[in-house]
């Protein structure tokens, strides 16, 4: 019970690469099980995001654009059709994938995910782009879409790098501690790798 606790505990950053699929198995379903989680809330916007392009042809406004502004409409929507498709990869490889590959599973699922996330910026960015050559025309048409980048680099890129960075220079030399507060957390003896059905893997 000690060896499955600390398994599941031990080295909370290490890189999904680093995991072992059965002696880490705590550890990358809670890891999968967080990424879903994080899908659950952006999975929605991005839908009403696509859902919201695909009506703006219907709109009689959309004869005035121009050809440019069609181009930048067109890959707004692409961007944001295949942002819904990369994320809803983990889930799909949660349903299709092997179910013992739970290391190659979380990599490819933050990948896909990862990506997801900067198409639907270079969504929102090109939609921006092409509502404001639309609605206002000279400087705004480009200043507004690099304010939009910006804001998404900075937030996005910048800050949380910041944070990493800011977290590894302070040094945690408290043992870590199982949960329930009941003494340090420590490994009694090397773990036997299982299989989910609880019976040992063959040797």
């Amino acid at each position: 019970m000690t060896d499955t606790i600390a398994s599941a505990y031990r080295e909370p950053h290490a890189n999904a690469a680093d995991l072992d699929d059965l002696k880490d198995r705590v550890e990358l379903r809670g890891r999968y099980e967080m990424l879903l989680q994080e899908l659950r809330v952006l999975l929605p916007g991005v839908q009403v995001l696509l859902a919201f392009l695909l009506t703006v042809p219907f709109a009689a406004g959309f004869r005035r654009l121009d050809s440019m502004g069609r181009a930048l409409f067109a890959v707004a929507m692409m961007s944001a059709l295949a942002s819904v498709v990369l994320l809803l990869c983990p889930v799909m490889f949660h349903r299709v994938g092997q179910r013992t590959a739970r290391r190659l599973r979380l990599i490819w699922g933050i990948r896909a995910v990862m990506t997801g996330i900067v198409l639907v910026a270079v969504s929102i960015v090109f939609g921006v782009w092409c509502v404001a050559r639309f609605a206002f025309g000279g400087v705004a048409t480009t200043w507004i879409p690099v304010a939009a980048s910006a804001l998404f680099i900075g937030l996005w890129c910048v800050v949380p790098r910041a944070l990493v960075r800011s977290d590894s220079g302070e040094e945690d030399s408290s043992p870590a501690v199982a949960p329930g507060g009941r003494g340090p957390l420590t490994r009694t003896k090397e773990a036997t790798p299982c299989l989910d059905d609880g019976h040992p893997v063959p040797r």
